[in-house]
């Protein structure tokens, strides 16, 4: 239509001049002029030939500037339009005041609009040009001329109630019809198809078709149809099939072929006819990047790319295909729309707020205060969700109207009548409830597409006195298992707006923020809670406190509590970061005209501003931290948490024991450090990475691993050498250890003080951990791509200090200094216990119960005060903490432990569900972490005033043995087993 338009602009002025003469004024010459141009108008193109000369006789002309408003809703309409170039906004108002008005949609070119001027109705929306616009216009009278004389040709071409109407439609959607001036809906639905594809769109198609490539290259082949031949095509059919295999959020072929249409409306994807409506049939489609001859077959790395890429594209496209699938049915003529067709665009229109109104049909809406529950003893209802469409179907015998009542929360979904004989039992909520404490079953489930959603379990939430002063046990359900989105869903409708952000009550909530990120990734999470939260907002103040609002409130909420969980980890996330600035400025622009948002904008204003601005103070951008990350430089500066991106200066050996020095950031993958160290080589062929201890255990890495470096033992080395070499490494000499012991040093030292600078420095470490490390590292990091650099420092810490009270005892030759040393560990390690320093007092009693240390009789036969004990029962740890008010440093092993046995005993998914059970048991006991945090630290006062520089020194530069063979060689030389 541009370019018609375009190569005729020469004579644009000559058929303007004659469509603005008046129409007794036209000769048949004008007449033949504005009918060559008019044929070339899409909204003419099907236009009877006779009609279409009559339209030229009484069309008039209109040129418009931008801005201008062509009639208000309410207004009656006394022109009928067709837009020939330019657009106009269509905007809808819920109250009698203009400024109210929304924009619903857009009006292109080949749009027409205005059936209501055939019966009189009220305009039901404002038009206003939205750019330089030309129009064809045709007065009342006219309009109803060529209505009554051409009615057979316009009946086919112009909507409902005007246009054709399908057989056998229920009188529901005949009303429906009947009371909507639908032309001014469908342009919204049917804008043109681009040719210009988005980004993101055409990203989408590439890894469809190299996802395809890769997995069933068959599909995209060379076809004959009829004698013809058609290159690299595909078929509808099996593209819908390989769709619905690919993804658990594809429900049916109708959502399959709405995902399609998204890619054929931008041209990623092409019939080869050049139709606009893909279809589930024999029919050939085309990928963009197939259009070429020589179209590149996908590499490895382009393959594995899209591997990873794949179900956030299916997710995008399953979230974006209901709107292509409506535009598709509403750009076909509505004598060709089937049944199906014109039920979803009646499910559609249920939830256009302007729209809610016009039917008589709905039980409740989405949103709605829930007060009664309903089964069904005659007919049927359908389910629909805003943005799903119809979700399951509901038949006599089922239920519905349950979930609101269990968890005192919104409507989570329409219910509309299939039927007009429809008969319920409605259960008031109050009798509801008893009904639940008396027989309820303690399990509820949600279910979409016949598949279960989400499941609830019942179970008690302590007693509460009532009225009349008598006791009531009370019950709660809790999300057992779920689909991301409806777990999502759940607790942004069940979310209590009142209460704080700090309160115990959001521990729930917590505990999707804390663990989303195993079943439900920021790039996954970042577009959900944009697609909840954009709801219609405008109206009267008292509408203003409706779902749509608090819908709104909820989710600030959620981001709130998300981004102060994650804080600066969120800098290292593209996703999230550009999230975060896409949803405050539509917070902000709400807050115009949305008075309630304002009380939450400056919180997230703080976040947001704390996360995307870089630091007002001069630092660098990255740390370089040193070799074995030993940044215990005696300068007395704050530690700061190890981040990904931050740089690290890394010696990695040869096999003729040189070494490289390499600079790479901390996450940096295997892969990566492979590169690193061939660019200071030369040569990259064929190389490895391996791990190597002080006793020669030898780990190869794997290309995926990521953030290597903080993993080593102890005396740990990282080595690079052709694979064929692997056999011939050996462990540095320097990895041996010390020889001699502190011994001399150590014994003028105040137990007390050393208890007191360990644990100084172990709280350093530890407050560095961020809780997401943990659930990193029990589910595997490389899962994630993040580094767990702070855990693993602190982790190796607990060992450092366990070698340490072997090693010392170990090289200690006398034995009157030997018992001496053994009774100033029990001494440091009772300090420790008394400072709450629990990870550094377990250190030091495993290393007391090594066996190297264990089996020296002669010196714990002088010490009889105390007997290692070996045993690993720590229940009453568990106790000791549960009596201990924070500060305190934990013991980290048996965290990790307790985290890895929940992980491996527990399925993450069951049915194909996200088990949040299992996410809820890990949270817990990350919470715990939280909680011996939740006071800061702060050392004693009189013995920092003291001078300690030699002592915090020492404890911050253990040398170690770390071979528990030569450990145990050295015991023996000690103390010779006995005959």
């Amino acid at each position: 239509m541009v370019a018609a338009h375009t190569s005729h602009s020469a004579s644009s002025g000559e058929w303007i001049a004659c469509l603005d003469k008046r129409p007794l004024e036209r000769s048949s010459e004008d007449v033949d002029i504005i009918f060559t141009r008019l044929k070339e108008v899409k909204a003419f193109e099907k236009f009877h030939p006779n009609l279409l000369q009559q339209i030229c006789l009484c069309g008039y002309y209109e040129n418009l500037e931008k801005g201008i408003t062509l009639f208000r809703q309410g207004d009656i309409g006394s022109n009928w339009y067709a837009v020939l170039t330019g657009s106009l906004d269509v905007k809808v108002s819920d109250t009698s005041n203009h400024q109210d008005a929304v924009t619903i949609c857009t009006l292109g070119i080949g749009t027409a609009f205005g059936e209501s001027i055939l019966d009189n109705t009220p305009r039901h929306a404002t038009i206003v040009t939205r750019e330089y616009s030309e129009l064809l216009r045709i007065e009342q009278k006219d309009f109803k001329a060529l209505w009554e004389k051409y009615r057979q040709y316009m009946s086919g071409l112009l909507t409902p109630p005007y246009g054709v109407m399908e057989t056998g439609s229920n009188n529901d959607m005949q009303r429906l019809w009947k009371d909507l001036n639908v032309c001014v809906l469908v342009p919204f639905f049917s804008s043109m198809i681009t040719k210009v594809p988005s980004e993101k769109i055409l990203r989408a198609g590439k890894i469809l078709r190299n996802t395809i490539l890769s997995r069933a290259p068959h599909m995209i082949r060379d076809r004959k149809y009829h004698l013809k031949t058609y290159r690299q095509c595909c078929v509808g059919t099996e593209l819908v099939d390989w769709m619905m295999q690919q993804s658990t959020c594809v429900h049916s072929r109708s959502q399959a072929v709405g995902m399609w249409q998204v890619l054929l409306e931008e041209g990623v994807l092409n019939h080869v006819d050049q139709e606009h409506h893909f279809q589930d049939k024999y029919l050939f489609y085309r990928f963009l990047d197939d259009e070429r001859e020589d179209a590149p077959l996908p590499s490895e790395e382009e393959k594995k790319e899209c591997d990873e890429e794949l179900q956030d594209t299916m997710l995008l496209l399953s979230q974006i295909g209901p709107d292509a699938h409506m535009r598709m049915i509403l750009r076909k003529p509505p004598g060709q729309r089937s049944i199906d067709d014109l039920e979803i665009i009646y499910e559609e229109l249920l939830h256009i707020k302007a729209l809610s109104h016009l039917s008589t049909t709905v039980i409740f809406n989405q949103g709605e205060e829930g007060t009664s529950w309903y089964i069904i003893l005659k007919g049927s209802v359908n389910v629909v969700i805003y943005g799903k469409g119809v979700v399951c179907t509901l038949h006599e015998g089922d239920d519905f109207g349950k979930l609101a009542l269990v968890n005192d929360a919104p409507r989570a979904a329409s219910i509309v009548l299939r039927e007009d004989n429809c008969h319920f039992l409605r259960v008031d909520k109050e009798d509801f409830n008893r009904i639940l404490r008396d027989v309820e079953a303690n399990t509820v489930r949600l279910k979409e597409h016949d598949q279960d959603v989400l499941v609830l379990e019942k179970i008690p939430a302590g007693n509460r006195v009532s009225n009349q002063g008598s006791s009531q046990p009370q019950h709660k359900y809790i999300v057992m298992s779920g689909t991301p989105e409806k777990i999502l869903e759940h607790f942004l409708e069940t979310m209590r707006l009142e209460a704080t952000l700090n309160e115990a009550t959001d521990s729930v909530l917590n505990d999707f923020i804390m663990m989303h990120c195993v079943f439900m990734p920021n790039s996954q999470l970042c577009p959900a809670l944009m697609a909840q939260y954009p709801f219609p907002s405008q109206g009267t103040e008292q509408e203003k406190m409706d779902y749509s609002l608090n819908n709104k409130r909820r989710v600030i909420r959620l981001v709130l509590q998300w981004a102060a969980l994650y804080g600066d980890l969120l800098q290292e996330d593209e996703a999230a970061m550009a999230f975060l600035e896409e949803f405050y400025v539509s917070v902000s622009d709400d807050t115009r005209m949305i008075a309630a948002l304002k009380e939450q904008l400056p919180e997230l204003e703080k976040i947001v501003k704390q996360v995307t601005e870089e630091p007002k103070a001069p630092q660098k951008k990255h740390k370089v931290l040193l070799q074995l990350f030993n940044t215990s430089d005696d300068r007395a500066q704050k530690r700061q948490p190890i981040r990904g991106s931050d740089e690290v200066l890394f010696k990695v050996y040869c096999i003729d024991q040189t070494y490289t020095t390499i600079r790479v950031p901390v996450s940096s993958s295997v892969k990566e450090v492979i590169s690193a160290v061939a660019d200071k080589l030369g040569s990259g062929e064929g190389l490895i990475i391996v791990k190597m201890s002080s006793g020669g255990e030898k780990v190869v890495l794997k290309p995926h691993d990521v953030s290597v470096f903080t993993t080593l033992s102890v005396n740990g080395r990282l080595f690079a050498c052709p694979r064929d070499q692997f056999d011939s490494l050996a462990p540095l000499p320097e990895q041996e250890g010390p020889s001699a012991g502190t011994v001399g040093t150590f014994e003028l030292m105040s137990s007390k003080d050393l208890a007191h600078q360990m644990t100084i420095y172990d709280w350093e470490l530890f407050n560095c951990v961020h809780e997401l490390e943990l659930i990193y590292h029990t589910f595997g990091r490389h899962n994630f791509k993040k580094t767990t650099a702070n855990l693993d420092l602190f982790l190796r810490r607990f060992n450092e200090i366990q070698f340490w009270v072997v090693t010392e005892i170990c090289l200690c030759s006398q034995l009157s200094k030997r018992v001496q040393l053994l009774k100033k560990y029990i001494k440091i390690a009772a300090h420790c216990k008394e400072y709450k320093n629990l990870n550094s007092f377990f250190a030091i009693i495993m290393g007391l119960s090594n066996v190297a240390v264990s089996r020296l009789t002669l010196t714990w036969e002088v010490s009889p005060s105390y007997s290692p004990d070996p045993s690993r029962n720590h229940r009453a740890y568990r106790l000791t903490v549960a009596k201990l008010d924070p500060p305190i440093i934990p013991f980290m092993p048996l965290l990790i432990k307790d985290m890895t046995f929940t992980h491996e005993g527990n399925k993450t998914l069951t049915d194909n569900l996200v088990n949040f059970e299992k996410m809820r048991m890990i949270a817990n006991t990350v919470r715990t972490v939280k909680f011996c945090r939740s006071q800061s630290f702060n050392p004693d006062a009189a013995l920092a005033n003291k001078n300690h520089q030699d002592v915090r020194s020492y404890v911050r530069q253990l040398n170690v043995i770390d071979n528990q063979r030569t450990l145990s060689q050295m015991s023996h030389r000690l103390e010779p087993r006995r005959a």
